[in-house]
């Protein structure tokens, strides 16, 4: 597979990216721009060593018109919150940042699908959106991707069951406000209820989940590793490549990724995480699925704490 993808931030998360890149067949081109160039050629140098082991694959150190005919650009681009600052403070200065490189990288890239991945990834991904001027298929969040990943980690260790058996999704905003939609939670095909049966039938013992513990854990898994071990980094690159791997495939799939609402479940104007058909040709629209009302208020409550946030920066 011959494509070309940029990476812009060379932080945590965007050196994984390109490193985690390098080890798979996926790219055969990666540019990785920073402002902090002293970084990016050490990150790149070090990715770069380490691909003799493979087939060849370019990776560079870059400025944004390197960045001309990629056929994914990927931000990752800004500030971790520091102690005392706000989540508003944050949201400002990040999209600051945002601001300041959109111009550029389009300008170099207008063809490209662009994934963002800088947080808070569901505002970020709406003033992209607003400001870039680009179709929006070419806009894709990573939004609440990693968190259904986290879900189905935690699933898979309570029912001691592989995660490639677990469809289950964590939808709404990437942050506080997420939640699952347990009426669209499956195993294999099965639904959890149905499940815990079959499993007795079969004589094993399976504990029923604890919902509220499980949403907890998801919710909290990124803060605990960060109290760890000082940022997240390694689960986040996996589940954007496959993204990646996702776009360039030769046909669509279902994710969890954030992106411009439209009327779906009464919500519009506003970016978030439902059930998305992705490929190719970027996003192709929100796939619906089955919730009950709860769980629909649970959405419209999560697009309206966004909005909210929307409503007080500065684009």
């Amino acid at each position: 597979m011959s494509s070309k993808i940029t990476i812009i931030g060379a932080g945590s998360v965007g050196s994984t990216i390109a490193y985690t890149l390098s080890t798979e067949d996926i790219a055969s081109e990666i540019v990785l721009i920073d402002i902090n160039k002293e970084k990016v050629e050490g990150e790149v140098m070090d990715i770069a060593q380490g691909t003799c082991f493979r087939d060849p694959i370019s990776i560079v150190a870059g400025e944004y018109e390197d960045a001309k005919d990629s056929d994914i650009v990927i931000i990752t681009s800004g500030i971790a919150r520091k102690p005392g600052q706000t989540r508003l403070e944050l949201t400002q200065t990040n999209v600051n940042i945002l601001k300041s490189i959109t111009p550029e990288i389009v300008k170099a890239a207008p063809n490209a699908i662009y994934i963002i991945v800088s947080n808070p990834v569901d505002i970020m991904t709406y003033v992209f959106t607003r400001i870039s001027g680009l179709p929006e298929n070419q806009i894709i969040g990573s939004g609440t991707m990693l968190d259904s990943a986290r879900l189905r980690c935690g699933l898979s260790e309570h029912l001691k069951v592989a995660q490639k058996n677990i469809h289950a999704y964590v939808f709404g905003e990437h942050g506080d406000t997420s939640f699952i939609p347990w009426t669209g939670a499956y195993i294999s095909g099965v639904s959890l209820d149905e499940y815990y049966a079959q499993m007795r039938k079969l004589g094993k013992e399976v504990q029923e989940i604890d919902k509220d513990a499980m949403l907890e854990y998801v919710r909290k898994s990124g803060g605990k590793i960060i109290a760890n071990k000082g940022a997240t980094f390694y689960a986040v690159s996996v589940a954007v490549c496959k993204l990646v791997g996702t776009v360039l495939a030769s046909s669509d799939s279902i994710v969890t990724v954030s992106s411009m609402m439209h009327g779906e479940y009464g919500i519009e104007d506003v970016c978030l995480s439902t059930l998305t058909l992705v490929g190719p040709n970027g996003v192709q629209g929100k796939v619906p699925m089955r919730m009950n009302k709860e769980e629909i208020e649970k959405l419209n409550a999560s697009a309206q704490a966004l909005k909210s946030v929307i409503a007080q920066i500065e684009l």
